[in-house]
C-alpha cells in the first residue's frame, strides 16, 4: 500500500462564495483522480468511456457529478472506490495511491475508508433491519454484540430506531434506502459514495433521503460525491461535475 500526499489544494474562487458551504480557507484535497483513462473491448472494438480525466475532491466538499445515461457515472464512482480499475491513470483516494493496493488491501480500504449507497437498497431480506446495518462491522471481525449495539445507534441516526427488528419488506423504501445509508456509514468512513441514492423514490420521500444525506454528511464531517439525474438536487451540492463525451467540466450550481 503507497502512501502518498495529494500536495495541492482545491481552490474555492469568488464564484464559489454563497455556494459552497465549506467557503473559506481552501481545505486538502481528499480524492483526486490524474488521467483517467477506461476501456472496454467490445466486438465491435475498443469503446473508450472516458479519457483523460482529472479532477479533486476536497475534503468536506460535497460534489455531484451528472451527466446522461450510458456516461460513465457509475464506472467513476466504482474506480473512485476501488471497486473498479481505470485501463490507465491514477486515483487517491484519503491518500492512498489504489492501484498499488492487493485485493485483500482494496477489500480492508472499502470497508473502512469509504460507505456507499446504490440507487437498489440491496438489503438482505431474510435480516431484520439492524442486522443489515451491522453487516459490514462482522465482516471486520467485530462481535455480533459490539456490531448491533453500534447499528442500532445509526438507526437511531436516520431516524429508524424503532425499525431496528424488522425485516427489510416490511419498510418502505424510503425506509429501506435510509437503512442502506445507515449501513454506508456504520464503520464511520472518511468518503461517502452515492450511486442515484434516490431514483427508486417519489420526489418527496426522495428529499426526506437527501435532506438526510445532507445532515450526515456536515455532522459526520464527511467528503461526498453523488451521482444523480436530479439538477435540483444536484445544485444542493458543494459543487457539479458534468460528465459528457468521456470529459467533465465543472458548472455552477446557479446555472445548473
Amino acid at each position: 500500500m503507497e502512501l502518498v500526499s495529494t500536495g495541492s489544494s482545491l481552490p474555492i474562487g469568488p464564484e464559489h462564495q454563497g455556494l459552497n458551504p465549506f467557503a473559506g480557507p481552501a481545505r486538502p484535497n481528499l480524492i483526486k483522480t490524474k488521467d483517467l483513462r477506461k476501456e472496454y473491448v467490445t466486438g465491435r472494438g475498443r469503446l473508450v468511456l472516458f479519457d483523460g480525466l482529472s479532477f479533486e475532491v476536497a475534503e468536506g466538499e460535497m460534489l455531484a457529478i451528472v451527466g446522461e445515461s450510458g456516461a460513465g457515472k457509475s464506472t467513476l464512482l466504482h474506480i473512485l472506490g476501488a471497486l473498479d480499475s481505470p485501463s490507465s491513470g491514477d486515483v487517491y483516494c484519503a491518500s492512498i495511491r489504489l492501484k498499488t493496493l492487493s485485493s485483500r488491501q482494496a477489500a480492508s480500504f472499502r470497508n473502512r475508508e469509504v460507505g456507499y449507497v446504490w440507487q437498489f437498497h440491496y438489503l438482505l431480506p431474510e435480516f431484520t433491519a439492524a442486522e443489515n446495518v451491522a453487516m459490514p462491522l462482522l465482516a471486520r471481525g467485530e462481535s455480533k454484540a459490539a456490531a448491533l449495539k453500534r447499528a442500532e445507534k445509526w438507526l437511531d441516526e436516520v431516524e429508524l430506531g424503532d425499525r431496528a427488528e424488522h425485516r427489510a419488506g416490511e419498510l418502505s423504501g424510503g425506509e429501506q434506502q435510509r437503512v442502506s445509508l445507515a449501513r454506508a456509514l456504520v464503520t464511520g468512513p472518511k468518503v461517502l459514495l452515492a450511486d442515484e441514492p434516490t431514483g427508486d423514490l417519489d420526489s418527496r420521500t426522495a428529499g426526506v433521503v437527501f435532506d438526510l444525506i445532507e445532515r450526515l454528511h456536515g455532522t459526520h464531517g464527511l467528503t461526498s460525491v453523488i451521482v444523480t439525474h436530479n439538477m435540483t438536487l444536484a445544485t444542493r451540492c458543494s459543487r457539479i461535475l458534468r460528465l459528457e463525451k468521456g470529459r467533465v467540466e465543472e458548472i455552477s450550481p446557479q446555472l445548473a
